[in-house]
C-alpha cells in the first residue's frame, strides 16, 4: 500500500541549474514551468482526501481486507502515514468528523498485537496536548478500550502504548483523571510495576508521578493500595531512569502533609531512610562519568532526604551534589560561528597592526548623511 516517493532528485538537481548566481538570470521556458508544476502538483497530498480512504480502510472488517490480500503489514503502514497526518492538532480533530477515530479505537481489539500497539501510539499523537481531541476521545468512550489493552492484553508492547495513550488522554484533562480513578487505574498502574519490561515500569512510575503532583489527596489512595512499598523496591532498580522515576514519585509522597510527620509514607519511612543510604554510598562510588549522568538521581536522593529528616544529606558535606563546572552556563559557541556583520567587521580591523596606506572606512550603514 505504501506509495512511491517524491522525486527530490530530479527537483534538486532542477533547482540548483535553476539557481546558480554565478550565471546571469534567465526566463523558464514554457516547457520548464510546465515540468515543475507538473512534478509539484504530482507529490501534493489531499490530506484529508488520504485520511477519508485509510478511515474507509479502517471501517472495512479485517476478514474481508485479508480476502483482498491486504496484510497486517499494509495495515500497520496505513497507521503509520494516518500517524504522520495527525500530527497536526486540525488533522487531529478532523479525524473524528471524518469517522475515523471510532474504527481506529477499534483498532485496539485487531487480531495482530502490532496493529493494536500501533493504533495505540496513534491516538496518544492525537491527544497529546490537544485538549478537543481528548474530549472527543472521551465522547467516543476511547479510555474504556485503553484501559482494557492496559491491563489485560497478553502483549507488553500493546500495554506499554495503550498506557502511554492514556496517559496523554489523562494529562490536563480532569473528566480524564476522574474516569481513571473510577476504573482503578491506580491499581492496575500497582500492577504494572511488577512487570518485568522496565519501559512499561517508567511509564506507570511516571503517571503515578503526575497524579500525585496534581492531586495530594490521592496519596491516601497511593498507601492503602501498597504502592510506596513497590517504589521503594524500584527505586533500587539496575535501570537509572526507573529509579529515578520512583524517587520522583517517592519525594511527591514525602511532600504530602497528611500523611504525619513525615510526609505520606508513614511506616515504609525506615525502608526509605536504608535506601536512601544505599543509594547514597553507590553514587559516593560512582566514576566521574557516571556522577554526572546521575545528577538527577543526586538531587533527588538529596531532596528527599531533606524532606523526610529536615537536615541536607551526606552527598553534600561529600561534594557530590553540586560537581565543579556543573552550573557553569554552556560555552558561547554561536558568537564564534554566527558572528553578526558588523562584529565581524569589527574583528577583521582592530587587530591589523599594520597601518594601511590609505584609511578605509566603516560600511556604510544608512546611507549618506544629509548636506549640510
Amino acid at each position: 500500500m505504501a506509495k512511491d516517493g517524491p522525486n527530490w532528485d530530479g527537483l534538486l538537481k532542477w533547482s540548483i541549474a535553476n539557481s546558480d548566481r554565478t550565471r546571469p538570470t534567465r526566463n523558464l521556458s514554457e516547457e520548464d514551468k510546465r515540468w515543475f508544476m507538473e512534478a509539484m502538483q504530482s507529490q501534493t497530498v489531499d490530506v484529508i482526501k488520504r485520511m477519508k480512504e485509510i478511515t474507509m480502510v479502517m471501517q472495512t472488517p479485517e476478514q474481508v481486507l485479508e480476502a483482498q490480500g491486504v496484510t497486517a503489514a499494509d495495515i500497520q503502514d496505513m497507521l503509520d502515514e494516518l500517524q504522520e497526518h495527525v500530527e497536526s492538532i486540525d488533522m487531529a480533530n478532523d479525524l473524528h468528523s471524518i469517522g475515523g477515530l471510532v474504527p481506529l479505537l477499534g483498532y485496539l481489539k485487531n487480531s495482530h498485537a502490532n496493529i493494536r500497539a500501533k493504533a495505540a501510539e496513534v491516538v496518544s499523537t492525537i491527544v497529546q496536548n490537544n485538549p478537543r481531541s481528548q474530549q472527543l476521545v472521551m465522547e467516543a468512550n476511547g479510555l474504556e478500550p485503553l484501559l482494557s489493552s492496559f491491563t489485560s492484553d497478553p502483549d507488553v508492547t500493546v500495554r506499554t502504548k495503550a498506557l502511554g495513550a492514556i496517559s496523554s488522554l489523562i494529562r490536563h484533562n480532569k473528566p480524564g483523571i476522574a474516569a481513571f480513578r473510577l476504573a482503578n487505574g491506580y491499581a492496575a498502574l500497582r500492577d504494572a510495576l511488577g512487570a518485568d519490561s522496565v519501559r512499561f515500569q517508567r511509564k506507570a512510575l511516571n503517571l503515578i508521578q503526575y497524579l500525585l503532583h496534581e492531586n495530594h489527596s490521592d496519596c491516601n489512595v497511593v498507601n492503602e493500595l501498597g504502592l510506596p512499598r513497590v517504589m521503594l523496591h524500584l527505586a533500587s532498580s539496575e535501570d537509572a531512569e526507573v529509579r529515578e522515576a520512583a524517587l520522583r514519585g517517592l519525594l511527591e509522597l514525602a511532600r504530602d502533609k497528611t500523611g504525619g510527620s513525615n510526609g505520606g509514607l508513614g511506616e515504609e519511612d525506615e525502608k526509605l531512610k536504608q535506601i536512601l543510604e544505599e543509594r547514597i554510598k553507590g553514587i559516593s562510588l560512582m566514576s566521574p562519568e557516571d556522577l554526572g549522568a546521575a545528577r538527577e538521581e543526586r538531587q533527588l536522593v538529596d531532596s528527599l532526604w531533606s524532606t523526610c529528616y529536615k537536615e541536607p544529606s551526606s552527598l553534600r558535606e561529600k561534594g557530590l551534589l553540586s560537581l565543579p563546572g556543573e552550573d557553569d552556563p554552556p560555552p558561547d559557541v554561536a558568537s564564534k560561528h554566527f558572528e553578526p556583520p558588523l562584529r565581524g567587521w569589527a574583528a577583521d580591523h582592530t587587530g591589523d597592526s599594520k597601518p594601511s596606506v590609505k584609511k578605509q572606512e566603516a560600511p556604510l550603514l544608512l546611507g549618506p548623511s544629509p548636506p549640510n
